[in-house]
């Protein structure tokens, strides 16, 4: 198990490395429905786009893509070097990114396609179950560092707080959306991906992980039943107390309207100057049947309506 390095959205020395392109139009076949080729996933997300591909290539069978899932930062890595056109990422090109495409003549198009969150779990056997976003930072910037500091009538256990990967969207999300920016605290860990953080909370009652959500919200897939099986999903209230009325987990609604506090964007970035298999891709993502693969999956997309039911318990 590997400490975190927090030079990870240090993106900036990547463009040192980068001293040309490799461009080679003359070698690309793609059509918008036909071709292969590769593409960057932030690993958080491989779920829902490994869904998409298959769907796609059941459509359009002379069509390959390879999704290659990794933490954000070796995706945008992937596309500065030119290994790949396209990327699902949590975020947009920062300047220096977008200078750099601008020296080599390449404009990168930057689509959001939907709303997808972070995601904290604990051992089955923790009863807490309810935080509030100050009690979350703290825990992560190491003010925190005890259940029984949580709630009193918890075990006096130390919190181990586990992230998917340190170079992932999630350890930068924490960093900047719920610490401000603050430094974490360096007793923190991660493992190498969602799946094992998952496995390793089902097996460590102190444990806290932090993953995406894309990984537990699709109800239909029973891969995300089993791992709902092993944990439990926090919820989390923005108010200084955590009550059941102000608490919420990230349910596909409460992504809709707000009320679920970690929520960020997932957009398709293309550095592809030309129209191939990556735009074709890109629009299936945007029309109706890519976006419907997203609404089943649990998380929001950015086309297709919600429908939010309010259920009285008191009936």
């Amino acid at each position: 198990m590997k400490r975190i390095v927090f030079s990870f959205f240090i993106v900036t020395g990547v463009l040192l490395l980068i001293s040309c392109r490799q461009k080679n139009p003359d070698k690309l076949t793609d059509t918008p429905t036909s071709g292969s080729i590769k593409i960057g996933v932030d690993e958080t997300l491989a779920p829902i786009i490994r869904s998409e591909i298959e769907v796609f290539e059941s459509i359009y069978y002379t069509s390959k893509i390879e999704d290659i899932p990794c933490p954000e930062v070796e995706a945008f890595n992937l596309l500065l070097k030119d290994s790949v056109r396209m990327i699902i990422a949590t975020r947009t090109l920062n300047d220096k990114e977008t200078e750099y495409f601008k020296s080599v003549k390449i404009y990168p198009k930057e689509v959001k396609i939907a709303v997808d969150g972070i995601a904290l779990i604990v051992h089955k056997e923790n009863r807490d179950t309810m935080l509030t976003t100050g009690v979350i930072k703290d825990i992560l910037t190491g003010k925190i560092k005890t259940w029984n500091q949580v709630n009193p009538e918890s075990k006096p256990d130390s919190i181990k707080v586990i992230f998917d990967n340190p170079k992932s969207s999630t350890a930068e999300f924490a960093v900047k959306s719920i610490c401000n920016n603050q430094p974490l605290f360096s007793g923190l860990s991660a493992l190498n991906n969602n799946r094992d953080v998952i496995d390793f909370v089902a097996k460590t009652p102190n444990a806290l992980g932090i993953i995406g959500v894309n990984w537990i919200s699709n109800k239909r897939d029973t891969t995300c039943m089993g791992f709902l099986d092993k944990i439990k999903v926090i919820a989390i209230s923005k108010e200084d107390i955590a009550t059941e009325a102000n608490s919420f987990q990230p349910y596909q609604a409460y992504l809709a309207n707000g009320q679920y506090a970690f929520t960020r964007n997932v957009y398709v970035i293309l550095a592809d100057p030309r129209i191939g298999l990556t735009s074709g891709f890109t629009s299936f993502l945007t029309n109706d049947r890519g976006q419907r693969i997203i609404l089943k999956s649990g998380i929001l997309p950015v086309t297709q309506p919600v429908r939010i039911i309010q259920v009285n318990d008191k009936l």
